[in-house]
């Protein structure tokens, strides 16, 4: 039964997939604004095809520039932010070179970046940088890896700071908002640490057996979480923000395991709050 299901769901992702990837790359080569919907669609597509349900709390900034910073727990991530809104990601180089997943990160738009040379962070923090100068909502998995979704892993401050800085210069603010994503239930059963590896992908675990497990399962329960934007400021210690966004993902991201979130009071960031600390840092 799972295999006829499998069948069909891929069967359908490529009756939906194959027309829109000319589209895709028509539009890229165009300044119009269908570039950045069209991956929302087959996102949404997807996940319904897949049977993946998600569930939004929050809500994401409308200022901009906008840098996003989450944690990752699985390629699966990608289409489920890239069902909520137009988002751009920034992904590690190997994923630019992969089967079919590559070709879909270059449709989706997104930046890449060599984690194993310190010496790409600069270009690609420019690229980034350009990016959200122009107004596209980027995402960065600020842990640098994926993991087993039962934790948050520390943030990396390099990427965070250099995106800020480009894209603001010395005398500019960007917003940066922290985002946590939970997978919480299977087939309507709270999911547990135990059977979270059906999603979470990570480590040696190879791609195309994981992702055929999961069509051929579907029935994933989500919870996406929005932050409160910080307003960064110049000038600010970018390890005492990443330190502040880190902290606010991993909160959010365990109230939603434990299902807790309607319970949960407001974190401590606050745009205001935040502001002011990156200038005390700065003075201090």
């Amino acid at each position: 039964m799972m295999r006829v299901r499998a069948a069909a769901v891929l069967a359908v992702l490529t009756l939906v997939t194959l027309p829109l990837i000319p589209v895709q790359w028509l539009a890229l080569r165009s300044r119009g604004p269908v570039k950045r919907r069209l991956p929302v669609i087959w996102h949404r597509i997807a996940c319904a095809v897949v049977g993946i349900k998600v569930r939004e709390i929050g809500r994401p900034a409308t200022g901009r520039p906008l840098l996003i910073t989450a944690n990752h727990v699985s390629w699966l991530d990608i289409t489920v932010l890239g069902s909520r809104m137009p988002l751009s990601f920034v992904a590690k180089t190997e994923v630019a070179s992969w089967p079919v997943f590559g070709l879909f990160a270059k449709l989706q738009r997104s930046v890449f970046v060599d984690r194993q040379r310190r010496s790409a962070t600069a270009r690609t923090a420019e690229e980034l940088g350009t990016r959200l100068a122009e107004g596209d909502a980027m995402v960065l998995f600020a842990e640098g890896t994926s993991n087993s979704g039962n934790e948050v892993l520390p943030f990396r401050s390099a990427l965070i700071g250099a995106a800020r800085h480009a894209v603001a210069g010395d005398d500019g603010d960007v917003w940066i908002q922290p985002l946590a994503l939970a997978y919480t239930r299977l087939h309507g059963l709270p999911m547990g640490r135990q059977f979270r590896n059906h999603v979470a992908w990570y480590g040696d675990m190879e791609m195309i057996p994981h992702f055929m497990n999961v069509v051929r399962q579907g029935a994933v329960d989500v919870t996406v979480v929005w932050g409160e934007p910080v307003r960064a400021a110049p000038g600010g210690d970018r390890k005492a923000l990443t330190r502040t966004l880190e902290g606010e993902v991993r909160r959010l991201a365990g109230a939603a395991r434990a299902e807790r979130l309607d319970s949960v009071p407001a974190g401590p960031m606050r745009a205001t709050a935040a502001h002011a600390i990156l200038k005390s840092d700065e003075n201090g």
